[in-house]
């Protein structure tokens, strides 16, 4: 059926509503909490790597092996696998170097670099893991993105600093707004775009933390290419400018259970961030937008590795008129997961909600090769007003093979379907969510 062509059914906002009721309960149902299967990580005095007693079986036996014990062996029949013999964890650094050829729905084929740094700061027994992630890529369709995200604990957890810096010079295709737009609707719009978002959250008590930042969005040389003929685009009638600036401060209110933010086993996360742009700070316009980002994690079945994880993203416009390339999109999160099954930006307006859920489960014992099973759901609000009356859904199926197992660090491929035919290859460096 083509959405375009969909009517307006009554039914659709009593499922939409029973749709994230249910997400927020997953999130707030107590769950006992297991203990975790997962051995602690060991890490020697000297930064060097002792070798295990036990002989390496790519795909069986209980000894955990990652990408990098396989290279290993692949040169040396002998090769035992790496382990780490003492408990400090400071001093290290979980270096994880990926360079890919690689096909997505936005990008086409594209040639990349990818670097994960995991380490911690403190060697207390809840310390967080902290990581800086860069990719630099380059795609057929003549697009360069260069993104730099860090988020760094201090020692004990007492400061979180979160980056999230990128450049980008990025032709992408735009459908216009809401979600009764069709495949045919889409054409190319090509921008430069400068990102530097930057937020420092203090421990209030464990767990809890409350912050500030500073977000800065830059686009320049804004213009469609091959707009649709003899009629006016979305972009058109919303206002289009070859360029547009906001600047606003944050301020965050933050709960984490996690300790690895990488590859989550269990625990809570929930962050909420209101965003108010203004004129005196640089902004082109006044406009404030809200942020409710929520996920939860629990072993299933208890004290198994396998994991059932929940992903709940709602972001909001609550003033103003953001320009059109801040609108949320589908895929624009921070690392642009969100929305599997789709093209990124297949769907933009003032206001997005959204639900995940998915399953991950070992394939070997060792570690090396694990699976995932996802559903997803995302809604835009409609362009005329407020109201969200279609939900698009997402589904599909990965692979997961572990590159870095002190950092726990999984090289992720997923293949996923969305509605009327929309389907994509999806990479990524550490855990979807």
């Amino acid at each position: 059926m083509n959405p375009g062509n969909l009517q307006k059914d009554p039914l659709a906002g009593k499922l939409l509503f029973a749709f994230f009721f249910l997400s927020i309960l997953a999130f707030f149902v107590p769950k006992a909490d297991a203990q975790d299967p997962l051995p602690a990580l060991r890490y020697d005095t000297h930064d060097t790597l002792i070798q295990g007693h036990k002989k390496l079986h790519l795909f069986s036996g209980d000894e955990q092996i990652d990408l990098i014990d396989v290279g290993g062996w692949l040169f040396d029949k002998k090769f035992f696998p790496r382990v780490d013999t003492s408990g400090k964890k400071t001093g290290k650094f979980h270096v994880s170097v990926l360079p890919s050829v690689e096909y997505t729905l936005q990008t086409g084929f594209a040639a990349a670099l990818n670097v994960n740094v995991a380490f911690y700061t403190s060697n207390h027994k809840e310390a967080n893991i902290s990581s800086i992630v860069g990719v630099a890529k380059y795609t057929e369709k003549n697009q360069i993105l260069i993104p730099i995200a860090g988020n760094i604990w201090t020692n004990n957890n007492r400061y979180n600093i979160q980056s999230d810096w990128r450049y980008e010079k990025f032709p992408q295709t735009t459908y216009g707004l809401g979600q009764y737009t069709t495949d045919q609707d889409g054409y190319t719009i090509d921008y430069s775009y400068l990102r530097f978002y930057q937020t420092i959250l203090k421990t209030i008590f464990p767990d809890f933390y409350l912050g500030v930042g500073y977000d800065f969005d830059y686009f320049w040389n804004i213009r469609e290419v091959n707009p649709p003929p003899n009629d006016s685009t979305d972009f058109q009638k919303y206002g289009l400018s070859p360029q547009s600036v906001s600047a606003g401060m944050t301020f965050s209110v933050q709960y984490d259970t996690r300790r690895n933010s990488i590859n989550p086993r269990k625990g809570y996360f929930a962050n909420i961030i209101y965003r108010p742009n203004f004129t005196f700070l640089g902004s082109d316009a006044n406009w404030q937008s809200l942020l409710l980002d929520f996920r939860k994690y629990i072993y299933l079945p208890d004290r198994s590795t396998n994991v059932l994880a929940f992903w709940s993203y709602n972001w909001l416009t609550v003033g103003g008129k953001p320009p059109y390339l801040n609108l949320p999109i589908t895929a624009g999160d921070t690392y642009n997961n969100l929305g599997r099954g789709y093209i990124q930006a297949r769907f933009r307006g003032s206001n997005l909600l959204y639900l995940e859920t998915e399953y991950r489960f070992r394939i070997t014992s060792n570690g090396l090769v694990g699976g995932v099973v996802f559903l997803n759901g995302q809604a835009f609000n409609t362009p005329d007003n407020s109201r969200f009356e279609i939900i698009s859904p997402g589904w599909g199926a990965g692979i997961r093979i572990k590159l870095n197992k002190f950092s726990n660090t999984n090289l992720a491929l997923d293949y996923g379907f969305g509605a009327h035919g929309s389907r994509g290859l999806f990479a990524n460096l550490g855990e979807v969510f």
